[in-house]
Protein backbone atom coordinates (compact mmCIF):
# COMPACT_ATOMS: atom_id res chain seq x y z
CA UNK A 1 0.00 0.00 0.00
CA UNK A 2 1.47 3.41 -0.94
CA UNK A 3 2.80 5.56 1.89
CA UNK A 4 0.81 8.60 2.87
CA UNK A 5 2.05 11.89 1.47
CA UNK A 6 1.84 14.20 4.49
CA UNK A 7 3.21 17.37 2.86
CA UNK A 8 5.47 18.78 0.16
CA UNK A 9 8.46 20.88 1.22
CA UNK A 10 9.66 23.24 -1.47
CA UNK A 11 12.91 25.01 -2.08
CA UNK A 12 12.14 28.42 -3.56
CA UNK A 13 14.84 29.97 -5.77
CA UNK A 14 15.25 27.97 -8.95
CA UNK A 15 12.63 25.41 -7.88
CA UNK A 16 9.32 27.18 -7.30
CA UNK A 17 10.42 30.29 -9.16
CA UNK A 18 13.01 31.04 -11.83
CA UNK A 19 14.69 33.70 -9.72
CA UNK A 20 18.37 32.82 -10.11
CA UNK A 21 18.77 35.19 -13.12
CA UNK A 22 17.31 37.98 -10.96
CA UNK A 23 19.79 37.29 -8.15
CA UNK A 24 22.72 37.28 -10.56
CA UNK A 25 21.51 40.51 -12.21
CA UNK A 26 21.46 42.19 -8.80
CA UNK A 27 24.98 40.95 -8.11
CA UNK A 28 26.13 42.62 -11.33
CA UNK A 29 24.39 45.86 -10.33
CA UNK A 30 26.35 45.99 -7.07
CA UNK A 31 29.61 45.11 -8.84
CA UNK A 32 29.07 48.03 -11.22
CA UNK A 33 28.20 50.40 -8.39
CA UNK A 34 30.83 49.37 -5.85
CA UNK A 35 33.84 48.19 -7.81
CA UNK A 36 35.24 44.73 -8.31
CA UNK A 37 34.62 42.26 -11.10
CA UNK A 38 31.87 39.69 -11.36
CA UNK A 39 30.90 36.97 -13.82
CA UNK A 40 27.85 34.87 -14.51
CA UNK A 41 29.91 31.80 -13.63
CA UNK A 42 30.61 33.23 -10.17
CA UNK A 43 26.92 33.87 -9.69
CA UNK A 44 25.95 30.37 -10.78
CA UNK A 45 28.51 28.87 -8.40
CA UNK A 46 26.58 30.44 -5.52
CA UNK A 47 23.18 28.99 -6.42
CA UNK A 48 21.71 27.53 -3.24
CA UNK A 49 24.39 29.08 -1.04
CA UNK A 50 23.80 30.95 2.19
CA UNK A 51 23.68 34.71 1.65
CA UNK A 52 26.68 35.19 3.93
CA UNK A 53 28.72 33.01 1.58
CA UNK A 54 27.55 35.17 -1.33
CA UNK A 55 28.67 38.31 0.50
CA UNK A 56 32.10 36.83 1.25
CA UNK A 57 32.58 35.78 -2.38
CA UNK A 58 31.59 39.21 -3.68
CA UNK A 59 33.87 40.97 -1.21
CA UNK A 60 36.72 38.72 -2.34
CA UNK A 61 35.96 39.83 -5.90
CA UNK A 62 36.63 43.42 -4.87
CA UNK A 63 33.09 44.68 -4.20
CA UNK A 64 33.57 47.17 -1.38
CA UNK A 65 30.50 46.81 0.83
CA UNK A 66 29.89 45.52 4.33
CA UNK A 67 28.44 42.02 4.25
CA UNK A 68 25.12 42.94 5.85
CA UNK A 69 24.69 45.92 3.55
CA UNK A 70 25.54 43.84 0.50
CA UNK A 71 23.06 41.10 1.39
CA UNK A 72 20.31 43.62 2.11
CA UNK A 73 20.88 45.43 -1.19
CA UNK A 74 20.73 42.24 -3.24
CA UNK A 75 17.62 40.97 -1.47
CA UNK A 76 15.86 44.31 -1.80
CA UNK A 77 16.49 44.34 -5.54
CA UNK A 78 15.17 40.80 -5.93
CA UNK A 79 12.09 41.52 -3.79
CA UNK A 80 11.32 44.62 -5.83
CA UNK A 81 11.51 42.53 -9.01
CA UNK A 82 9.25 39.82 -7.56
CA UNK A 83 6.67 42.43 -6.58
CA UNK A 84 6.36 43.23 -10.28
CA UNK A 85 6.23 39.60 -11.44
CA UNK A 86 6.79 36.16 -9.92
CA UNK A 87 8.48 33.96 -12.56
CA UNK A 88 7.06 30.53 -11.75
CA UNK A 89 8.93 27.48 -12.98
CA UNK A 90 7.14 25.20 -15.49
CA UNK A 91 4.41 23.08 -13.96
CA UNK A 92 4.66 24.59 -10.49
CA UNK A 93 1.37 26.47 -10.28
CA UNK A 94 -0.53 23.54 -11.73
CA UNK A 95 1.02 21.11 -9.25
CA UNK A 96 0.40 23.48 -6.34
CA UNK A 97 -3.26 23.79 -7.34
CA UNK A 98 -3.48 20.00 -7.58
CA UNK A 99 -2.06 19.70 -4.05
CA UNK A 100 -4.66 22.17 -2.75
CA UNK A 101 -7.45 20.11 -4.28
CA UNK A 102 -6.05 16.99 -2.60
CA UNK A 103 -5.73 18.76 0.76
CA UNK A 104 -1.96 18.23 0.98
CA UNK A 105 -0.13 21.11 2.71
CA UNK A 106 3.04 22.72 1.43
CA UNK A 107 5.90 24.70 2.95
CA UNK A 108 8.75 26.79 1.58
CA UNK A 109 12.20 26.09 3.06
CA UNK A 110 14.72 28.57 1.64
CA UNK A 111 18.05 30.25 2.27
CA UNK A 112 16.44 33.51 1.16
CA UNK A 113 14.67 35.83 3.58
CA UNK A 114 11.33 35.13 5.19
CA UNK A 115 9.99 38.32 3.62
CA UNK A 116 10.84 37.12 0.13
CA UNK A 117 9.43 33.65 0.69
CA UNK A 118 6.22 35.10 2.13
CA UNK A 119 5.82 37.22 -1.00
CA UNK A 120 6.10 34.12 -3.19
CA UNK A 121 3.73 32.16 -0.94
CA UNK A 122 1.15 34.95 -1.24
CA UNK A 123 1.40 34.81 -5.05
CA UNK A 124 0.83 31.03 -5.14
CA UNK A 125 -2.63 29.51 -5.69
CA UNK A 126 -4.89 30.22 -2.71
CA UNK A 127 -4.17 27.95 0.23
CA UNK A 128 -1.20 26.25 -1.42
CA UNK A 129 1.63 27.28 0.90
CA UNK A 130 0.82 27.49 4.60
CA UNK A 131 4.32 27.58 6.14
CA UNK A 132 7.40 29.63 5.28
CA UNK A 133 10.89 29.01 6.67
CA UNK A 134 13.43 31.64 5.67
CA UNK A 135 17.11 32.05 6.44
CA UNK A 136 16.46 34.01 9.64
CA UNK A 137 14.04 31.38 10.95
CA UNK A 138 16.75 28.77 11.61
CA UNK A 139 20.13 28.65 13.32
CA UNK A 140 21.74 26.84 10.36
CA UNK A 141 20.77 27.12 6.73
CA UNK A 142 21.28 24.59 3.95
CA UNK A 143 23.14 22.23 3.58
CA UNK A 144 21.98 21.68 7.17
CA UNK A 145 18.64 19.81 7.27
CA UNK A 146 17.29 22.31 9.80
CA UNK A 147 15.16 24.33 7.32
CA UNK A 148 13.34 21.20 6.19
CA UNK A 149 12.99 19.78 9.69
CA UNK A 150 11.60 23.11 10.89
CA UNK A 151 9.14 23.28 7.99
CA UNK A 152 7.88 19.78 8.75
CA UNK A 153 7.59 20.62 12.44
CA UNK A 154 5.52 23.72 11.70
CA UNK A 155 3.23 21.66 9.48
CA UNK A 156 2.87 19.07 12.23
CA UNK A 157 4.22 16.21 10.16
CA UNK A 158 7.33 14.02 10.04
CA UNK A 159 9.91 14.92 7.42
CA UNK A 160 10.08 11.21 6.56
CA UNK A 161 6.47 11.42 5.38
CA UNK A 162 7.18 14.37 3.10
CA UNK A 163 8.55 14.97 -0.35
CA UNK A 164 11.11 17.76 -0.72
CA UNK A 165 11.78 19.41 -4.10
CA UNK A 166 15.17 20.99 -4.80
CA UNK A 167 17.45 22.29 -7.56
CA UNK A 168 20.90 22.78 -5.97
CA UNK A 169 23.58 20.57 -4.38
CA UNK A 170 23.29 22.34 -1.00
CA UNK A 171 19.54 22.00 -1.09
CA UNK A 172 19.68 18.32 -2.01
CA UNK A 173 22.06 17.66 0.88
CA UNK A 174 19.70 19.43 3.29
CA UNK A 175 16.59 17.66 2.05
CA UNK A 176 18.18 14.20 2.03
CA UNK A 177 19.60 14.68 5.54
CA UNK A 178 16.14 15.66 6.81
CA UNK A 179 14.81 12.22 5.88
CA UNK A 180 12.36 13.52 3.29
CA UNK A 181 12.01 11.78 -0.05
CA UNK A 182 13.95 14.16 -2.28
CA UNK A 183 13.28 15.12 -5.87
CA UNK A 184 15.83 17.09 -7.89
CA UNK A 185 14.52 19.28 -10.69
CA UNK A 186 17.54 20.71 -12.57
CA UNK A 187 17.74 24.39 -13.38
CA UNK A 188 20.89 26.54 -13.31
CA UNK A 189 23.00 24.68 -10.75
CA UNK A 190 25.13 21.65 -11.62
CA UNK A 191 23.74 18.70 -9.68
CA UNK A 192 25.47 15.49 -8.56
CA UNK A 193 25.26 12.71 -11.12
CA UNK A 194 23.79 10.35 -8.55
CA UNK A 195 22.67 10.22 -4.94
CA UNK A 196 19.76 9.48 -2.65
CA UNK A 197 17.30 11.47 -4.73
CA UNK A 198 14.99 11.15 -7.72
CA UNK A 199 15.66 13.20 -10.83
CA UNK A 200 12.71 14.81 -12.61
CA UNK A 201 13.74 16.86 -15.66
CA UNK A 202 10.71 19.14 -15.14
CA UNK A 203 7.61 19.53 -12.99
CA UNK A 204 5.48 20.17 -16.08
CA UNK A 205 2.83 17.49 -16.31
CA UNK A 206 3.60 16.05 -12.88
CA UNK A 207 0.71 15.21 -10.55
CA UNK A 208 0.03 14.51 -6.89
CA UNK A 209 -0.02 10.82 -7.79
CA UNK A 210 3.53 11.12 -9.06
CA UNK A 211 4.53 12.64 -5.71
CA UNK A 212 2.81 9.83 -3.83
CA UNK A 213 4.56 7.25 -6.00
CA UNK A 214 7.94 8.84 -5.28
CA UNK A 215 7.32 8.56 -1.53
CA UNK A 216 6.25 4.92 -1.65
CA UNK A 217 9.13 4.01 -3.94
Amino acid sequence: MPSRLAAVLWDMDGTLIDSEPIWIAQQFVLAEQHGGTWTTEQGLALVGADMHDTAVAMQAAGIEMEAAELVAAIERGVIDSLRDEVPWRPGVRELLADLVREGIPCAIATTSSHEMAALVAAAAPDGAISVVVGAEDVARTKPSPEPYLRAAELLGVRAEDCVAVEDSPNGLAAAIASGATTIAVPNDAVLPESGDFLLWPTLAGRTVEDLRDSLSG
